[in-house]
């Protein structure tokens, strides 16, 4: 474990409103650090977070209030310490946190002042949507004169109307030549890893630890893809294997098919739970999941037949004229290569040995019993509708305010539209007792298996 000299400190500095708790947020993964809020000064104190990797403490990270008025406080270091007394960057600001007025009017700059002093470099946060005024080149000329590091990260460069171009020459001109973009909002995958190369060139004697964090916000990135896919995988295994056994009369085979939507659609919404929590984010950041909500392309119900074609899915006549819409009857036959008839015969027979679920599943198709399974067409719109959530919860920041919006361009899942459905769940049909919404749900190897090499191919 790193000792305390040695763990690297950063000030996240910057004028008022610019993204600086935004930052924290989406560098900790944790939408709940600090207070977002439009409004200037909404961080009136300073607060800290830490980075890790495997347990280990290596980067603290102090989120400070906003500069509000480096025009007049430069005035003021200039009253203070006039060019003719000669002192260095460092000692004209301590100069100033022991005046009087560090306690008064300019109370919050000292307090960023001070903890710039106390860390061992400063990430500069700039809103690149606002214009290049005085008053930045002003403040940014006060946290120069700390003697550390200043690393500025452009913040909001995917908002319109930004003025990125801008604050590169400005900031060039100012002696910043290394800047990251950073959207706090809607980051790069490799956004994180932009700003631990930029911090390591310019503090040379942190590299390793700067790459050791590099390297472990890769590995979990990794990690969490590879989890999200495998509960997708589980989910569409549990639909595929799923059976519900109903007699022949149109209100049974009714009320199975509710039985069937309804089962179907909580599954779903446990899915989605899980990968929100998988990723940190929760359901204020997707309220639109909540099935169904008219008019909303991804809100619609999972068997409502526009739901299916919005993403390209094609729908047969009984399902578009939304006859037991999203399910299926078949004759407790499906995935078995032997015929009908011999399986048949042989149950009517009593040449059938022992009691496995096969031949209660044929015994039952005897008596009159059909079974109700989750049409192709459904499973589909279940692996676009969660690869869509994945796509955007990794394209997300953590101080993200505005909810989750899904898109259905991604190549994996235009795959889905289109073509037979992957063997491991042509397999899965054949096995009921794979699904975990099924009373007979048993755990298998096989059934591990078939999940694994379809979280692979998912992705």
């Amino acid at each position: 474990m790193p000792s305390p000299d040695q763990i690297l400190r950063l000030a996240v500095v910057g004028h008022t409103n610019t993204g600086k708790t935004s930052l924290l947020r989406t560098l900790t993964r944790d939408a709940s650090f600090g207070k977002v809020d439009d409004n200037p000064g909404t961080t009136r104190h300073v607060e800290g977070a830490r980075l890790l990797a495997d347990g280990v403490v290596l980067v603290e990270l102090y989120d400070t209030p906003g500069m509000e008025d480096g025009i007049a406080l430069l005035d003021y270091l200039d009253v203070l310490a006039p060019p003719s007394e000669r002192l260095d960057g460092p000692e004209r600001i301590r100069r100033f946190l022991q005046s009087p007025e560090s306690k008064r009017r300019y109370e919050q700059e000292a307090r960023v002042l001070q903890k710039l002093l106390d860390c061992d470099a400063g990430l500069y946060v700039v809103d690149v949507r606002d214009p290049v005024l005085g008053k930045h080149k002003d403040e940014l000329s006060i946290l120069a004169s700390c003697g550390h590091p200043l690393l500025p990260i452009l913040n909001f460069t995917s908002s319109p109307g930004q003025r990125l171009a801008a604050w590169r020459e400005a900031l060039s001109r100012l002696g910043l030549h290394a800047m990251v973009e950073f959207d706090t909002i809607a980051p790069a995958l490799d956004g994180e890893a932009q700003l631990y190369d930029k911090l390591a060139l310019l503090m040379d004697q942190h590299a390793p630890l700067l790459q050791t964090l590099k390297h472990d916000v890769a590995e979990q990135r990794a990690l969490r893809h590879d989890d999200a896919l495998r509960l997708i995988a589980e989910l569409l295994i549990d639909a595929a294997a799923w059976r519900m056994a109903s007699e022949s009369e149109q209100s049974a085979l009714d009320a199975a098919t509710t039985t069937l939507r309804r089962k179907l659609r909580a599954r779903e919404n446990a899915c989605i739970q899980a990968l929100l929590k998988r990723y940190n984010f929760s359901n204020r950041d997707f309220p639109a999941h909540e099935l169904p909500l008219e008019g909303e392309r991804w809100g619609m119900d999972l068997f409502h037949p526009q739901a299916l074609k919005d993403v390209g899915i094609h729908v047969g006549k009984g399902m578009a004229a939304g006859a037991m819409a999203g399910a299926t009857l078949d004759a407790f036959t499906a995935g078995l290569s032997l015929g009908t008839a011999t399986l048949l015969g042989a149950a009517a027979g009593g040449l059938w040995q022992g009691a496995d679920k096969l031949g209660k599943r044929m015994l039952g198709r005897l008596k009159g019993y059909q079974e109700i399974s989750v049409d192709d067409a459904v499973l589909r719109l279940l692996a676009v509708r969660q690869l869509a959530l994945v796509h955007a919860l990794e394209q997300r920041g953590h101080a993200a305010q505005t909810p989750i919006e899904l898109a259905s361009e991604d190549k994996t899942m235009q795959a889905w539209q289109r073509g037979s459905l992957p063997d491991e769940l042509q397999e899965a049909r054949s096995q009921p007792q794979w699904s975990t919404l099924s009373e007979d749900y048993q755990a298998s190897a096989r059934r591990n298996e078939i999940a694994q090499i379809l979280a692979a191919k998912l992705g």
